[in-house]
């Protein structure tokens, strides 16, 4: 894991940038903690930070090759479980190696196989590969887009980075966010290459981005097709747990402490259970962590999304597992801490706005920490298998929009909405969100004889495994490595999204419930509790303190009437929020209190400027 940064400029001499390229590279400390290096040569500056995982000695970066046309530079982000089996096929080509960093293996594969290197990784990475043979650039970016990776063209060639922070620092990069950088904020949606931040850029997952002095050029190696699936149910679920199986093996290889996140529902169950069974053939015990909220138990009220507290059933998982367990218990006081908010504001660049279930990830990331240097998680379980209620919900599953935008429109109302009404009228963001829609669903291939119910279905995985999936994945990477912590997710290993997506719908729900297939591949590992526990999110906290404190800090903004805050958001809507009653403090008017403070927030610490026109 790391952070990488660069600059690529055919017009000028780099070397006299040095103090910008460690400025770049300063802003990627968290991602990396452990070591920092810069490399300059002809027209390009490299920067890393390094989170030492494997070959802690041996894997400094940036990391060169000299050959007799020239130096090849890598900076290099994430993992690559397959790196033993490629290091094996390079040494039998002729490839010597100094290290035992997978890092060293993405460099030779890239001498031996170019950008053709992409489609023989198994791995979650972002990289870039300066090769001065040619004065080209070429950014990398793992399939399923669980590591970030941004860039930025100029006149004479690119900016890049794992973070728009990175980008950012160059004076080459203004803090600009137009019109449609605040509707790709605002709608829930993820548009593919969007960065919201003006003139930059997202490296698109399974794609390679080649820079040279003709300009930006764009080659995609992996998307999610459409083929057909012949295996009965009964192979199909074995298939799906001998995936796991080597999924699991490959990702629980590092040199640092490991554990897992541990939420008592079935995915990060089935995940620990495999991690404690193999971990125990070598007599380690795996480490979990669960998140909850002081007086989570005397407070919890069941809703359509949560019928259950996570706690018994995380404390089923580990005593049947007989993992080192600890929960990380927050109150509402951290959960409302404006100097948290505004470290979980600052590792995401921007005001993404989940309220606590932001602030409670980082806390319970920052905790982990100082244990443990790797997790796994459970993320994504539910893109890949269907376990959202959208998926099951007749009007979402009708709806020609996005599906979860169905359920959060009921959920949140207009309770949820602060912002000003000339605002919401200018962004127009339901024009926005279809056209983003109809783009999405345009490319999605119909199998020959599949029925128009199987198709829909198909559709909505699609969206989620496309779309939905990478805010999440987002969240998780920018929240964990604004601490340090390196969160691997194998239900993104592309050959399990490739299997399963192709499963019929009637097969991925063959019993009626969410997440079939996986509940019976891991059946014989997961109690009974969690074999029969109905889907439940992540937590919310339901302390009324946690409410009460957001209105306090929402009646002092407001006491700062010239505040470019109130630029977005209406003063009159955010007053009544923060003067309603306690009992009438809903889950939606929750939300619009937690999206005026980030949005506060993220205007104090980036101060960019809003093109509103």
């Amino acid at each position: 894991m790391c952070g990488i940064t660069g600059w690529v400029s055919y017009d000028r001499d780099l070397r006299t940038e040095t103090a910008t390229l460690d400025a770049m590279t300063r802003t990627m400390a968290c991602r990396g903690p452990d070591d920092s290096g810069t490399w300059i040569g002809g027209a390009a500056a490299l920067g890393h930070r390094r989170l030492a995982i494997i070959d802690l000695p041996g894997g400094r970066q940036p990391m060169t090759a000299e050959t007799p046309e020239g130096t090849v530079a890598l900076v290099y982000s994430g993992e690559t479980y397959n790196f033993t089996e490629l290091r094996r096929e390079l040494t039998a080509l002729g490839h010597r190696f100094t290290t035992d960093s997978d890092t060293e293996v993405v460099l030779r594969a890239y001498l031996e196989w170019g950008d053709g290197l992409a489609e023989r990784l198994n791995g979650m990475y972002a990289f870039a590969v300066w090769d001065g043979r040619r004065d080209t650039l070429v950014m990398i970016r793992d399939r399923m887009g669980i590591k970030p990776f941004y860039y930025h063209p100029t006149s004479d060639g690119v900016l890049f980075g794992s973070e728009p922070k990175a980008i950012l620092a160059n004076p080459l990069a203004p803090a600009r966010v137009r019109l449609d950088g605040l509707r790709e904020l605002l709608a829930l949606v993820k548009t593919p290459g969007h960065a919201v931040w003006d003139g930059m850029r997202e490296v698109e997952p399974g794609t390679v981005v080649t820079v040279d002095r003709q300009g930006v050029h764009r080659r995609v190696y992996w998307r999610l097709e459409t083929r057909p699936h012949t295996d009965d149910r009964d192979t199909t679920i074995a298939t799906v747990r001998a995936l796991l199986e080597d999924i699991v093996r490959r990702q629980l290889v590092a040199d640092v402490p490991r554990c897992t996140l541990l939420s008592g529902g079935l995915d990060s169950s089935a995940m620990t259970a495999l991690a404690a069974r193999q971990l125990a053939v070598h007599g380690e015990k795996v480490r979990s962590f669960a998140v909850d909220f002081v007086g989570q138990a005397d407070h919890f009220v069941a809703d359509e999304l949560r019928a259950t507290p996570d706690a018994p059933f995380v404390h089923d998982v580990a005593r049947a597992c007989a993992t080192d367990h600890q929960d990380i218990v927050l109150d509402a006081q951290a959960l409302a801490d404006l100097d948290v908010r505004a470290k979980v504001i600052r590792a995401r660049d921007l005001p993404m706005g989940l309220g606590d279930m932001d602030t409670s990830l980082y806390l319970l990331f920052q905790a982990i920490r100082e244990q443990s240097t790797v997790a796994l998680s459970g993320e994504s379980a539910d893109e890949v298998f269907g376990g959202y209620q959208q998926f099951f919900d007749e009007e979402a599953r009708r709806a020609d929009t996005f599906p979860w935008l169905v359920r959060y429109g009921r959920d949140w109302g207009e309770d949820a909405d602060v912002l000003r009404p000339d605002l919401t009228e200018t962004l127009d963001l339901k024009a926005y969100v279809a056209d983003g829609y109809r783009t999405a669903v345009a490319d999605i291939a119909r199998l020959e004889g599949e029925s128009d119910f199987e198709y829909r279905m198909r559709q909505i995985c699609h969206l989620h495994l496309t779309r939905f999936v990478r805010v999440l994945l987002d969240r998780k990477d920018r929240t964990s490595m604004a601490v340090g912590l390196e969160v691997r997710v194998p239900f993104c290993d592309h050959r399990l999204v490739e299997y399963v997506y192709n499963t019929p719908w009637a097969l991925k729900s063959f019993d009626g419930r969410e997440k079939s297939l996986l509940r019976e591949a891991a059946a014989d590992l997961i109690p009974k509790s969690v074999y029969d526990r109905v889907k439940s999110p992540y937590p919310s906290t339901q302390d009324p303190k946690y409410a009460l404190a957001l209105q306090e800090h929402a009646k002092d903004l407001l006491a700062r009437p010239s505040h470019p805050v109130f630029d977005l958001v209406d003063r009159e809507r955010l007053r009544r929020a923060a003067h309603r009653d306690t009992p009438q403090i809903t889950q939606a008017s929750r939300h619009g209190l937690e999206r005026a403070l980030d949005l506060a927030l993220w205007l104090d610490l980036y101060t960019p400027e809003l093109s509103l026109t």
